[in-house]
C-alpha cells in the first residue's frame, strides 16, 4: 500500500468530489421505484421496513402488508402501530407453509393480503407500498405473477413499491427499478443452533 501525505489525500479528495459532483448533478429523474429484496441471506425484510421507517421520517404515508407473516407478535408491528396516521401495518399470513400444511387456507389468506397491497397501490396517498414476502407466495403459485406485473404497471407515477422474499422472479426482477440480493455467509441458526430472538428476526 502506498501511503500518501495529508496533502496528496486532500488533493484525491478534491478531485474524486469533483467528479462524484459532476455525477449527481447528471441525475435529474424522480419517480416511484418498484424495489426487490431478494436472496437466501437475512436482512431482506430489515431493509424494506428501514426504507418504511425512512418514509415516515419525511412525513409520507406507508403501507405495509406481510404475506406469510401474521401468526406472531413482532416488534416492528408494535412500532409502526405508534405512527397510525402514516402507517397501515396488516400482517395477514397464517405462518410458514409448513406449519399450515393447508394449500387452499394459504391460497385465501393470500388472495385478501393482496387485495389489500392493490388498494394501497392505487390510492395515491400512499407514497411507499411494501409487500412483505410476496416473493415466497409467488414461488408457490398462490398468486399469478400476471396480477403483480398488472398492478405495478399501472401504479401512480411517484409511488414506491418494495418487495421482500426469496426466490424473485425474473419477470418481476425484469420490471424492477432496484433489486439487491441479500448473501448469506453465515448465520447462527444454522451454525450455532440459535434460536430466533425478539428484537432480532422479529
Amino acid at each position: 500500500m502506498v501511503e500518501r501525505t495529508d496533502e496528496q489525500h486532500a488533493q484525491k479528495m478534491k478531485k474524486r468530489q469533483a467528479a462524484q459532483a459532476k455525477i449527481v448533478a447528471s441525475k435529474t429523474l424522480e419517480k416511484g421505484l418498484v424495489v426487490v429484496h431478494t436472496g437466501t441471506g437475512k436482512g431482506k425484510t430489515t431493509a424494506a421496513l428501514g426504507m418504511a421507517i425512512r418514509a415516515i421520517g419525511h412525513g409520507k404515508k406507508v403501507g405495509i402488508v406481510q404475506f406469510v407473516k401474521g401468526a406472531m407478535a413482532t416488534g416492528e408491528k408494535a412500532v409502526f402501530d405508534r405512527f397510525p396516521d402514516l402507517v397501515e401495518f396488516l400482517p395477514m399470513g397464517d405462518g410458514f407453509t409448513w406449519d399450515t400444511q393447508d394449500r387452499a387456507q394459504d391460497i385465501a389468506s393470500t388472495r385478501r393480503a393482496w387485495n389489500e397491497v392493490k388498494r394501497m397501490i392505487a390510492d395515491p396517498s400512499y407514497a411507499m407500498v411494501v409487500a412483505d414476502e410476496l416473493n415466497i407466495v409467488l414461488r408457490y403459485d398462490y398468486l399469478p405473477l400476471s396480477d403483480v406485473l398488472e398492478a405495478l404497471a399501472a401504479k401512480p407515477a411517484m409511488t414506491h413499491v418494495v418487495i421482500t422474499g426469496r426466490n424473485a422472479p425474473e419477470g418481476l426482477i425484469a420490471v424492477a427499478d432496484l433489486v439487491t440480493e441479500m448473501g448469506l455467509v453465515k448465520h447462527p441458526f444454522r451454525e450455532q443452533g440459535v434460536k430466533a430472538q425478539a428484537g432480532v428476526e422479529f
